[in-house]
């Protein structure tokens, strides 16, 4: 069983800890809506990932009502 050779203090224990809390993710903003969205991933709003759009959006699709 391991056991420590000398009792690690608390500035010690929490110096070690110091870099281990969560930081906010970054968020960019948008060029085609503005909205925030994660940098290199495609826009959650508009659907557009570096100026051309990838999801097209439901709106502007037709669907024939017999292809139903």
């Amino acid at each position: 069983m391991a056991v420590q050779q000398n009792k690690v203090s608390k500035s010690r224990r929490n110096n070690r800890r110091a870099h281990d809390s969560l930081v906010a993710a970054n968020r960019n903003e948008c060029d085609n809506c503005g909205e925030l969205k994660r940098p290199h991933h495609v826009c959650p709003s508009c659907g557009h990932y570096a100026t051309r759009e990838v999801i097209a959006d439901t709106t502007e699709i037709d669907l024939d009502e017999d292809a139903a």
